[in-house]
């Protein structure tokens, strides 16, 4: 169907990079898993998407790395907003989004992926195993993996697949997956319990992004094993994902026990992103600022200080303040928060971040990268906020002066999540902080002082 004349006609071709799920669902087209895939195409990457008869999808780079050739496009039937399960980061609200369907050829070979060394198509374990790319006399069991592989799962599955030739071990590594670890520990995990096995398994990482319907996921699962081998499941996998608990260690093998204790550190090690939220003038910088020197006074932790204002000047420069923008900038401050809590340090965010999708969209992004999200609504009335005006912004909105005024002439959507309000209408700076930090020490995220004021022990 596609020339290499077709392949090299890219130039007026739409291009863009796809969700995550959907490059997950990519991934396993090209290795021959999924005939098609669906992807859903920005408003303003196709002007005209009912026209589209091909797409290129690229790498987070921009770099092409293959061709959706599209049988089948529909509009999605309603406008994109903060619940979509799609990237919308700089769609404008109410645009038309189009679902665009069909089979996928390679352009380049991919150099991203969760342990890309290991990573080997169904064709490819084959040729492996038997010489080939035929599946030959060789009975290869495949087992999806979403969890690490306890003690008493590896001597059952050491049973289970002994009449097997080869046994090829399948760590589902695409979003939402992995159960209770990250992916690359899920790996990690996989390789030392393949090591205790008798098989010596092959370990096959595979891009599988987890569906929302039970079915569909099952269904899924089987697709990916039967491509590998005989299918070989170990358990129900929809218990949940919460991870293992310090108290249970000792059921998993030692080697899977070390790299547990290191992907789930305690409380009082793991990265922290503590957010405030709430209209300008409530106080929520203020609070910010004391909470981040005084953490900083203890000096048991890193912090790391994302101010809305600030982050404008440093990290935002040149966005203007239209809600596509606004949400932008959030999400900038999310995403750097998510890295500090990647490496086990505290972010302090204070924007006003009007939007519960885009907090949302935050609180998914630090704790994918393992981090813990404490949402903090600093709930001065409007009233109030105005009376403070300290920066003569609510007057300018009053006069019109300045459009999409959060609170004024642009909504606050007040949070249904979080993790504590404070009114500093009738709360003293201190008094408020010391609640933020009351909570944190409560959950672990901060020890308790010692009877001298220095940080205490966990």
């Amino acid at each position: 169907m596609n020339t290499r004349a077709d392949l090299e006609s890219a130039a007026d071709l739409p291009s863009w990079a796809p969700s995550p799920r959907e490059y997950d669902d990519l991934a396993l087209a090209l290795d021959g898993i999924l005939a098609e895939i669906t992807v859903v195409a920005p408003p303003d990457a196709v002007p005209a998407a009912a026209g589209v008869t091909a797409v290129d999808l690229t790498d987070l780079e921009g770099t092409p790395v293959a061709r959706l050739w599209v049988t089948r496009s529909a509009p999605l039937g309603r406008p994109v907003g903060p619940a979509d399960p799609v990237s919308t980061a700089g769609s404008a609200p109410g645009a038309e989004r189009w679902a665009l369907t069909g089979p996928v050829t390679p352009l380049r070979p991919r150099e991203d992926g969760v342990f890309r060394h290991l990573h080997r198509s169904p064709s490819q374990v084959r040729a492996d195993l038997t010489g080939d790319t035929s599946a030959g006399t060789v009975k290869v069991a495949a087992v999806p993996v979403d969890g690490p592989l306890d003690t008493a799962t590896l001597n059952r599955l050491a049973q289970t697949t002994a009449a097997y030739d080869a046994v090829v071990l399948l760590p589902l590594v695409g979003l939402g997956s992995p159960r209770g670890v990250s992916a690359h520990t899920l790996v990690r995990v996989t390789a030392a319990a393949a090591g205790l096995l008798p098989t010596r398994p092959l370990v096959v990482p595979v891009p599988l992004a987890a569906r929302s319907d039970a079915d569909e996921d099952t269904a899924l699962r089987l697709l990916v094993a039967s491509a590998y081998g005989e299918p070989v499941e170990l358990a129900d996998h929809s218990d949940g994902g919460d991870p293992p608990t310090w108290t249970d260690l000792g059921r998993y093998p030692a080697p899977v026990a070390d790299l547990l204790r290191a992907e789930h550190p305690p409380a009082h090690r793991r990265g922290l992103v503590v957010f405030f939220t709430g209209l300008s003038g409530s106080g929520k910088s203020t609070l910010a600022r004391r909470l981040h020197d005084l953490v900083l006074e203890r000096g048991d932790r890193t912090v790391t200080m994302l101010d809305g204002d600030v982050v404008r000047r440093m990290l935002s420069a040149g966005l203007g303040f239209s809600r596509a923008d606004r949400e932008a900038n959030i999400a900038r401050i999310g995403f750097v928060a998510a890295e500090v809590a990647r490496h086990g340090g505290v972010a302090i965010c204070a924007p006003i971040a009007p939007y519960a999708g885009t907090r949302s969209d935050v609180r998914r992004m630090v704790e994918a990268a393992g981090g813990v999200f404490v949402l903090v609504h600093v709930s001065t009335p409007l009233a109030e906020c105005e009376r403070r005006d300290r920066k003569g912004l609510y007057a300018k909105a009053r006069a019109g002066l300045i459009k999409e005024f959060t609170g004024i002439t642009d909504p606050y959507e007040v949070p249904t999540d979080a993790d504590l309000a404070l009114d500093t209408s009738h709360l003293s700076v201190d008094t408020a902080t010391s609640a933020v930090v009351d909570l944190l020490t409560a959950r672990g995220f901060l020890t308790a002082p010692g009877r001298d004021g220095s940080p205490g022990r966990p």
